[in-house]
């Protein structure tokens, strides 16, 4: 039995965006909501300076992959449902 980490990188357009304080606001909500419904770790791992980009990272602990697997699709899922934010791209990695 071995840990398994999750990291979903997750790069996103805020097209309705019209500032630093219009992205942080559609981010601190949309965070908030993975971290509750998931239990996941979300931070916001590049594009800060940009109004209308962002890359979060998630993470997710657990002991079997294919769990960590369905968290990181149910979580991309949420995202999907968000119409403020559009997935430009995604990638899920186990380590």
């Amino acid at each position: 039995m071995g840990i398994i980490v999750g990291l979903c990188t997750v790069e996103l357009f805020i097209p309705e965006s019209q500032s630093l304080k219009d992205k942080r606001q559609v981010l601190l909500s949309l965070k908030d909501r993975l971290r509750e419904k998931f239990n996941l770790s979300v931070a916001e791992v590049d594009g800060q300076d940009l109004w209308q980009k962002a890359v979060l990272g998630l993470a997710c602990v657990a002991n079997e992959g294919r769990y960590v697997n369905q968290v990181c699709d149910q979580a991309l899922n949420l995202i999907r449902s968000v119409p403020a934010v559009e997935i430009v791209q995604s990638r899920v990695e186990l380590l």
